[in-house]
């Protein structure tokens, strides 16, 4: 039976690392595409609740079921699974994007968020499609990796709770070496901004950003990707609780409170 893809993004419908993606799929697997009418690059997991939202059809030359919405990567995962598909998809892929989303950037990348919007909603799997190259990303040349990296975790599912995060290595690391399972690394984007004056005199900012390289581990995502391999994280985002912490401080801590007394606190009922 042929697996049921939604495939979103956060460049927007006419990007074309979508088309590819929607490519590299088409032939193994049934596919809707909902993606953000708009750019939405760096939208993590924000959702649009000041203004309605609305679901337009889209048409692309011999493909079926393409949907762009006014809103953010987490908006079109929303509306489609609420919406436009009677039962959950097998999988939600997001990408190609267009730059690295490797390091500590899943936490800022639309991209990202959308397969983790899933994670949350229905415990579906996910997995990201990223192209290190930002200027000139070739994503045709990674079309080919793509649905085997898609069938392996179909055939040995993720657990709940979990996606895949993938970056494709750019010119820079000279070839492909090969494809690696790899750790998050710790690299990011930091904020950059540059200040500039408008013609009317008030001063605004274009946030930007630069790379900060940091110690990596050598099967980091960020020092594999140099190397010149496809890198593929599991990322696990079910509970976030630090319970190293936990451990460390309950004891502690609610023994402080248990012995105070309601004067030293003033403790009130909660009216």
């Amino acid at each position: 039976m042929r697996p049921r893809i939604l495939i979103i993004n956060d460049d927007g419908i006419q990007a074309p690392g979508i088309r590819h993606l929607y490519n590299s799929v088409k032939s193994f697997a049934d596919c809707m595409v909902v993606a953000p009418i708009a750019e939405k690059s760096g939208a993590a997991l924000s959702m649009t609740l000041t203004k309605p939202l609305k679901l337009t059809p889209v048409k692309w030359e011999g493909a079926q079921n393409i949907w762009h919405v006014n809103g953010t990567p987490a908006d079109c995962v929303k509306l489609a699974l609420n919406d436009l598909l009677t039962s959950p998809p097998d999988l939600i892929i997001s990408g190609m994007n267009r730059g690295s989303n490797a390091g500590r950037n899943v936490l800022y990348s639309g991209t990202i968020g959308a397969v983790i919007e899933g994670v949350f909603r229905n415990n579906l799997p996910g997995i990201a499609f990223s192209c290190s190259d930002f200027d000139e990303p070739n994503y045709a040349a990674f079309e080919k990796y793509v649905f085997p990296i898609i069938e392996h975790f179909l055939q040995h599912p993720l657990p709940e709770g979990s996606f895949v995060n993938v970056n494709f290595p750019s010119p820079a690391a000279g070839k492909i070496r090969g494809v690696r399972i790899a750790r998050q690394g710790k690299g990011l984007w930091t904020d950059n901004p540059d200040k500039r004056l408008h013609p009317q005199g008030e001063h605004y900012f274009w946030l930007g950003g630069t790379w900060k390289d940091c110690e990596e581990d050598p099967e980091s995502d960020v020092h594999l990707l140099k190397e010149g391999y496809i890198t593929c994280v599991p990322i696990h985002i079910n509970e976030l609780t630090n319970h190293e912490l936990v451990d460390k401080h309950k004891p502690l801590f609610e023994d402080l409170f248990d012995h105070l007394t309601k004067e030293d606190l003033d403790f009130e009922e909660i009216p």
